[in-house]
């Protein structure tokens, strides 16, 4: 599993794609170990590189995961489905005061960035969170 938070920084927070392709993506591509060093929200900076072998199947988890720079190398895109708000207060709870400050700029730039590269449209499947456990059903690609 790849998770976007150890790609993004403070000052990059949707500029990771490269990172993203060139020391994940591609090297799982060609079948060898991808080898990336993943950023620590504390200390503002990227710690020591971690190997990541192949395997059957690779999540990437996060925020833009489904960007269009990304989609060719998807073969399932699934799309949370969470309200904005309810998304961004369990940010915010998680996170709690020390980054507030990330916080509320986190809120316009998710905003622009959906505005200018939506994923949802191209989701298979939808997932919704249940009291217990959680639903998939088809996405707006799924049902194409």
């Amino acid at each position: 599993m790849v998770h976007l938070d150890d790609l993004a920084t403070h000052d990059e927070l949707f500029a990771w794609t490269g990172r993203l392709l060139t020391q994940v993506l591609e090297p799982l591509a060609r079948g060898g170990t991808a080898h990336y060093a993943p950023y620590d929200w504390r200390t503002r900076r990227f710690g020591p590189s971690r190997p990541l072998p192949p395997a059957p199947v690779m999540v990437i988890e996060g925020v833009g995961a489904g960007r269009r720079a990304l989609r060719p190398f998807l073969a399932q895109l699934l799309w949370m489905e969470l309200p904005h708000e309810e998304a961004w207060a369990r940010g915010r709870f998680r996170d709690g005061e020390e980054q507030r400050e990330f916080w509320d700029g986190w809120v316009e730039a998710e905003a622009r960035h959906f505005a200018e590269d939506p994923s949802r449209p191209y989701a298979h499947g939808l997932v919704r969170q249940l009291p217990k456990g959680y639903e998939v059903f088809p996405g707006p690609e799924g049902t194409r």
